[in-house]
């Protein structure tokens, strides 16, 4: 698509009121164009063959054929990137998850009785997560596919470990930063690492309050790990992931030689809620170079200034690769700019975990 282009996207919601005022909402931005709207998902299979969109807005409740069924159909039939338009509920949560594991690219909460963060006052946050999806590769990313524990020995039929390329210090902790993408990449890792991992792993995923708790639910269920989300005052344990509270920024303090995780809201520090960076800059604090991190999927630099004053003081840098990312931004600034260890596809992410942490 040529930058000339405006990003063509396509409404899909069962309420009048919502296809007008999303549409309202994307219009006013230069950058995009709404096509068409759709009020259910058979209808919304029908445009998005016809008028090929960039983008589609979708709603989850819906008749005829509700989001996430009208969702796997259009990954299946006509590959697309997705935004959902989901609700506050806890319910409304999990199904986001779903969405989200079936390939949608991102979401946005209605939160029509939330007047802080309604939908309607959300303009600029509509506008950055449809132009991520309309860069996201969708269908086009390489297959995820676990990579073995073992690599063969060079001289014998015997197998030997991977090896990290540089010497490492002992590291005390896993910092992981996500955005567009990131909950399906997470959903890749985890569940690929051992309950007796080493070291305790800290999440950055961009995620706004309420569905943070549904995301670490579901990464526990999948997991021999115990993924949770964080809470201030938690002394961080070996074998446990900690996802940061969505809409709050997550640090990790040294507390008489035990981690501590510190939960507060923003204070100016970042655009993003919760932001890699300052978790990171918090982990360089508590742990100078003994960390390993790990950079997925996600638009934007969030994360590239704090993993090169890490990777400065001797830590180690993973970075997810091009043609496995839906959305090449945070890892290409990392290398870029903090310089990664390795670039891998997502496959082979946990087992650099487990070798670089053992």
């Amino acid at each position: 698509m040529s930058t000339a282009q405006k990003i063509r996207v396509l409404v899909v919601d069962d309420s009048t009121f919502m296809r007008s005022l999303l549409s309202r909402l994307i219009s006013n931005s230069p950058q995009f164009e709404v096509v068409g709207t759709a009020e259910n998902g058979l209808l919304a299979l029908e445009k998005i063959k016809l008028l090929q969109p960039d983008v589609v807005t979708l709603d989850v409740e819906m008749p005829e054929l509700n989001g996430l069924e009208a969702l796997k159909r259009i990954m299946r039939e006509c590959p697309t990137p997705v935004v959902m338009i989901s609700t506050l509920t806890e319910a409304g949560a999990k199904e986001t998850m779903e969405a989200l594991s079936l390939g949608a690219v991102d979401f946005m909460p209605k939160a029509i009785e939330d007047a802080s963060r309604n939908i309607a006052n959300q303009a600029k946050i509509i506008a950055d997560k449809l132009m991520a999806a309309s860069q996201a590769r969708v269908g086009q990313a390489k297959p995820v596919v676990a990579m073995p524990t073992v690599v063969p020995a060079a001289t014998t039929g015997a197998v030997a470990p991977k090896q990290v390329r540089t010497p490492k210090p002992m590291t005390r902790l896993v910092v992981v930063g996500s955005s567009t993408g990131g909950p399906k990449a997470l959903e890749s890792i985890i569940p690929q690492l051992p309950a007796s991992l080493r070291v305790p792993m800290l999440v950055a995923q961009h995620m706004p309050a309420h569905f943070t708790q549904a995301l670490a639910q579901r990464l526990n269920a999948l997991s021999p790990l115990t993924v949770v989300e964080a809470k201030a005052g938690d002394v961080l344990q070996p074998g446990h992931v900690y996802i940061a509270p969505g809409g709050m920024h997550m640090t990790v303090v040294d507390s008489q030689g035990k981690l501590m995780v510190e939960i507060k809201a923003d204070a100016g520090e970042s655009y993003y809620r919760p932001s890699v960076d300052v978790l990171a800059e918090s982990a360089l604090k508590a742990c100078q170079g003994q960390v390993l991190g790990v950079m997925l999927t996600g638009m934007g630099q969030d994360g590239a200034k704090a993993f090169k004053q890490l990777r400065d003081k001797g830590a180690y840098v993973v970075a997810q690769d091009e043609p496995t990312s839906v959305v090449y931004g945070m890892p290409r600034a990392v290398k870029e700019i903090a310089g990664a260890d390795e670039v891998l596809p997502l496959g082979e992410i946990a087992q650099a975990i487990k070798v670089v942490v053992q």
